[in-house]
């Protein structure tokens, strides 16, 4: 839980919780601590409600990222608390569970949607095959119900190119999203496995 974050909303000050869990096995994962759902959490539900009434009126809401967020069933309950205490409700996924999301939708305010790829090469930045569907079924859910959203794709350079990162541009656009923010490998947070092999990766020019 990170209880004061001015970096995971736009313009909004936020409480940050990190659900545990997550289908997806990208490799640059900046929190690899919290990918096994069977790992015992670190905080009671109670202890983030305590904190919450502790800061009605001083920050604007609850941000809900993980791992994939949605891979826990009580988040839909907790988004519904959350909106009882007066408080907005934001999401980072990478929509992974379109079925949850629509659930959701009636308590979201804002949503970071992670773009992993162009939908051809989804698998190959996930590591399990037939990614993209769910996260396509996902994104036309958001763009349905007029969902404030942010796009964004974490730019490997061994796994995507330039072109790629237009493309992606290219078939959001076709669907009516908006483009997306382009951010940089950090491996703060990521297994060590990855820290090795990243810093033994040649230096690619594109």
């Amino acid at each position: 839980m990170e209880p004061f974050s001015t970096v995971d909303w736009p313009d909004k000050i936020a409480v940050t919780l990190f659900l545990q869990g997550c289908p997806w096995q990208c490799e640059y994962c900046h929190n690899f601590d919290i990918l096994d759902p069977k790992v015992p959490g670190q905080i009671p539900w109670s202890e983030v409600l305590e904190l919450l009434e502790k800061r009605q009126g001083l920050i604007d809401g609850v941000v809900f990222s993980g791992g994939e967020p949605l891979m826990q069933p009580a988040i839909i309950e907790a988004a519904q608390t959350v909106k009882d205490l007066g408080f907005l409700v934001g999401l980072h996924t990478g929509g992974a569970y379109p079925k949850t999301l629509e659930k959701l939708i009636p308590y979201l305010d804002w949503v970071g949607f992670d773009i992993k790829a162009p939908w051809e090469k989804y698998d190959q930045v996930t590591l399990r095959r037939n990614s993209a569907p769910a996260a396509q079924a996902s994104l036309k859910l958001l763009l349905d119900q007029q969902i404030d959203l942010q796009t964004r794709t974490t730019f490997d350079k061994l796994l995507l190119t330039d072109h790629d990162l237009k493309l992606i541009d290219q078939q959001l656009k076709n669907i009516g999203a908006p483009p997306t923010i382009v951010q940089e490998i950090r491996t703060l947070g990521t297994s060590d496995e990855f820290k090795e092999r990243y810093r033994q990766r040649p230096v690619v020019s594109y």
